[in-house]
């Protein structure tokens, strides 16, 4: 690891307790992890839910950090995060208030107990690619591939921009609209 630091990307998901203000937040922690500095984020977009039926929809992003810690470190300080924001580890693509996915770490291919990187699926998921694409559109996959070559086959009608300023007073069953759906339009 050089003095400067890895470029590493982390996938930020809610869909409960105001999720937009929970990937805010977020946002403003992951800048003051130890030896670790947000460099820029994406867009937020909502996304329609993997797994259980019935959820409210996520608001997602992605964000460039720039840090000195190793690969588990810094994993541990993101899960310290979720569970500072009330996460409660239970049921597999299940709501959640926050998840931070550490989707690669340099150039590194890391494949623990604990940790994969890059994130096994993120390669087939629109919530992941888009928002990675509009940080790094040149970017090489470890061990995968381009980025861009992935994009085609990401179900981006599951995806949407959301407004940049949305209202932090909608919670729970609001999430549909804070991620700038009608709940009555689900499919």
């Amino acid at each position: 690891m050089s003095a400067e630091g890895v470029p590493v990307f982390v996938g930020l998901g809610s869909n409960l307790d105001r999720p937009a203000r929970q990937l805010r937040l977020a946002l403003r922690e992951l800048d003051d992890l130890p030896h670790t500095q947000l460099i820029r984020h994406s867009p937020l977009y909502g996304s329609t839910p993997l797994g259980l039926p019935g959820q409210p929809d996520y608001v997602n992003a992605v964000a460039m950090l720039n840090t000195s810690l190793d690969a588990h470190a810094l994993l541990d300080e993101l899960q310290a995060v979720e569970k500072r924001h009330g996460r409660e580890r239970g049921e597999h693509w299940g709501p959640r208030t926050l998840d931070l996915d550490l989707l690669l770490f340099g150039e590194e291919q890391i494949d623990s107990p604990r940790l994969q990187v890059p994130h096994p699926q993120m390669h087939r998921r629109a919530f992941v690619l888009v928002p990675l694409h509009d940080l790094a559109p040149d970017l090489e996959l470890p061990g995968v591939g381009p980025l861009a070559d992935y994009l085609p086959g990401a179900h981006a009608h599951d995806l949407w921009p959301l407004p940049e300023l949305l209202d932090d007073s909608r919670t729970g069953a609001g999430a549909d609209r804070e991620c700038g759906r009608d709940p009555s339009d689900r499919e």
